[in-house]
């Protein structure tokens, strides 16, 4: 290790194979992980003074168990996901089972299985492997700026009150769909708000009467909105969760603070009204579901356009990962997936990189993922319409479903992902 320089109140040290990761979220957990896999060392800045039980459901295709597998985090997933059998596509008005796509089948058929997991024990395993890998993980640590040069790229970090400077050979940019590091780097805007709200809940199955309760993963489509529930915990609890379009209160509509608040609460009665309104219509089954849960989350969901090139994913020294790079809506529930992908090609990069050839190593990571993940961005949006149709294409929908079943559902370019 050499003595780089003095700046502020830190000695900076300059490793040839140290990375720094702005942001403690799973796409930075993850590619800390991975980047001590590949032979670097990680240091990750997480802006929270603590990591809190909070989050939602994920679910993890095959393309993703598979990267969690290999990193020997298997067994772990085991103890604190759920397995479902089944992903079934039901009317929201009807009920009716329009078509099931069987996740049994996804370790026969991708070589890993389809798991719902909840997020904060996803965070939890990676965090967990990370420690133990050795990354040093700094809480209440705020990246304000990046500096990059052709030799190295620095970071300033508020920690505890103090400004510190940290360089390294190559950082990675993980600090989500508001990330203040690609407004440095890209200078491209804010995210917008997509018309799109989440209302979330987490409901224990045993308070569930026995005919709501399920160990599957459920999607009602309706129109303009649908509702998507799942088993996490190992089964225990359910997550249900409401997807409507809909716009907020002028005042929230232009509040920065309330658009980036992705676990805010309204009154219980406002909460029910919406609910009601974007359910109108809805079968008994699925009106006594929402009926039972309580203590719902409001997620106004925040995004941009596809990618568009390789510049979103690296910029000389430093990479972007996950929602930092490519904010998607949840349609096609790979958000945390394609973070979780981020970080395993990335890996792929570091581990033969030098520190002289860390930037045409990030290019090539970019090159690699940008648009796969255009690509997933893009059918999430298509799938929001889909799930959201209204007349005659809701009607399209439906017999497509019935006629056609799993072989509209599946996904084999997104599940068969490998690595070259």
């Amino acid at each position: 290790m050499a003595v780089f320089g003095t700046c502020g109140h830190s000695t900076i040290t300059y490793m040839n194979r140290q990375v720094l990761i702005a942001g403690g979220g799973v796409a930075g957990m993850a590619a800390s992980l991975a980047a001590m896999r590949a032979g670097w060392h990680a240091t990750v800045f997480e802006r929270a003074p603590a990591f809190s039980e909070v989050g939602a459901g994920v679910q993890l295709g095959p393309n993703v168990t598979r990267i969690l597998q290999a990193w020997g985090l298997g067994d772990a997933l085991q103890q604190v996901a759920a397995f479902p059998s089944g992903l079934h596509a039901r009317s929201l008005t009807t009920g009716e089972v329009l078509a099931t796509l069987p996740l049994t089948d996804a370790l026969q058929t991708y070589g890993a299985p389809y798991v719902t997991i909840h997020r904060a024990d996803l965070h939890g395993l990676l965090l967990q492997a990370a420690a133990h890998a050795g990354v040093q993980v700094h809480s209440d640590a705020v990246v304000q700026r990046t500096h990059l040069s052709p030799d190295a790229v620095q970071l300033e970090v508020m920690q505890h009150g103090q400004l510190q400077h940290h360089t390294s050979a190559a950082a990675v940019a993980a600090d989500g769909v508001w990330s203040p590091l690609r407004q440095q780097l890209l200078g491209d805007g804010l995210p917008h708000f997509t018309g799109h709200i989440a209302y979330r809940a987490l409901v224990a199955q045993q308070a569930l009467p026995v005919h709501l309760r399920s160990h599957d993963v459920q999607v009602w489509m309706g129109s303009q909105a649908h509702v998507v529930c799942y088993p996490v915990r190992g089964g225990e609890y359910l997550n249900v969760v409401c997807l409507a379009e809909g716009r907020l209160l002028d005042d929230d509509a232009h509040n920065l603070q309330a658009l980036q608040t992705w676990n805010a609460q309204k009154s219980e009665a406002q909460t029910l009204s919406e609910l009601h309104h974007a359910l109108r219509g809805a079968c008994a089954p699925l009106v006594d579901l929402m009926a039972a849960c309580s203590d719902w989350r409001l997620w106004p969901l925040c995004g941009r356009p596809a990618m568009t090139g390789a510049h979103q994913h690296a910029q000389g020294r430093m990479a972007l990962v996950g929602d930092a790079a490519h904010p998607m809506l949840p349609y096609l529930a790979q958000g945390a997936g394609m973070a979780i992908e981020d970080a395993a090609d990335l890996a792929l990069q570091l581990n033969q990189a030098t520190a002289a050839d860390v930037p045409q190593r990030l290019q090539q990571f970019a090159q690699a993922r940008w648009q796969r993940n255009a690509r997933v961005q893009a059918r999430a949006v298509r799938n929001g319409q889909i799930f959201h149709a209204t007349g005659p294409m809701r009607v399209g929908r439906d017999m497509g479903l019935r006629l056609m079943g799993a072989k509209l559902m599946d996904v084999p370019w997104l599940y068969g992902y490998q690595r070259s």
